[in-house]
């Protein structure tokens, strides 16, 4: 999913010109991408003359720390505080979480592959 670095949009617009799913608005002289109308086509990318327009692996660090801030968050609710083994079995419990989380997203390109090779139309 593509997103916006709001320290490199300048605000020309270009990119909401060219998407034609028109998923892409203004918000605070800034382009904003709504994921749920982007169709992925990589246009606002390409067109962008500031490289605003960034891929969603640049996030992975930023979500990775996000993932254990969260973690730590539950770590310290009083349910879990000073008590070793509840906090072990959250972590076990977040592990399983993330684990599942991986095996969705490994079968989904699995499957994508499939797709590669199936022509679709209206």
């Amino acid at each position: 999913m593509p997103w916006i670095n709001k320290e490199l949009c300048t605000g020309c617009q270009t990119c909401i010109d060219e998407c034609s799913v028109e998923a892409i608005s203004m918000e605070e002289d800034i382009a904003f991408i709504d994921e749920d109308e982007c169709i992925r086509c990589g246009v606002c990318h390409d067109v962008c003359p500031e490289n605003a327009v960034r891929h969603d692996g640049e996030r992975i660090p930023e979500e990775v720390q996000s993932n254990l801030i969260w973690a730590k968050k539950l770590l310290t609710h009083e349910y879990y505080s000073n008590d070793k083994t509840k906090q072990k079995q959250l972590i076990e419990r977040l592990q399983r979480f993330f684990t599942k989380n991986k095996k969705v997203t490994e079968q989904t390109i699995e499957q994508l592959k499939i797709l590669q090779n199936t022509e679709y139309a209206d």
